[in-house]
């Protein structure tokens, strides 16, 4: 017996007519703010524990900080596997998640291994000298000299090393994302 395809989906059918196919139309607020939040973690890495404290961690400072989308981005930009990623040393985020994980970076001198190690002004970050000689980086010095930092980072393309000089802000880095909705699925 052949297959016979209707027009209408399987279903229950009612008195006002068929199975109506909910496709299109707007997108509910939750929906708007669960892909805002998605967005932005993606495009930092960290999973859903990670980002859900740093946006929690904002919401309770709201009372002491003027501009919260501004924090949470200033929070997240001064992780130590972002830091990396922003002054060229890795191709991707990931990358420099990996990286630092490998223990292949120093801060003010003392090996770290922990990729949301926060970073204070002041800050220097550095290649071990025994992990420059590396194949990943090998055409490094190249790479730095097309890589245009941010203005709270400094790099030394010399010594392979850079300095945080300032705070991140949320004009220069220029999320994906709308930073309020987020605030808004959280807040929820």
């Amino acid at each position: 017996m052949p297959i016979v395809k209707r027009a209408n989906p399987p279903g229950p059918q009612t008195q006002t007519g068929p199975h109506k196919k909910r496709r299109g139309g707007t997108a509910s607020e939750y929906k708007k703010s669960l892909q805002e939040k998605q967005i932005l973690k993606r495009w930092y890495g960290l999973s859903e524990r990670q980002f859900k404290k740093y946006v929690k961690e904002t919401l309770l400072r709201m009372g002491k900080v003027e501009d919260v989308a501004n924090e949470l981005i200033r929070r997240i930009e001064k992780r130590l596997d972002n830091a990396v990623f922003r002054l060229g040393f890795a191709l991707s985020r990931p990358h420099a998640r990996q990286l630092v994980s490998h223990g292949i970076f120093l801060v003010n001198g003392k090996p770290v291994n922990i990729p949301s190690f926060e970073l204070k002004k002041g800050d220097i970050i550095a290649i071990k000298e025994s992990k420059k000689s590396k194949p990943v980086f090998k055409d490094l010095a190249v790479l730095l000299n097309k890589k245009e930092t941010p203005l709270w980072l400094s790099l030394n393309k010399d010594k392979f090393e850079g300095k945080t000089i300032g705070e991140p802000s949320l004009q220069e880095v220029n999320p994906p994302a709308e930073i309020s909705l987020i605030f808004e699925f959280y807040s929820r």
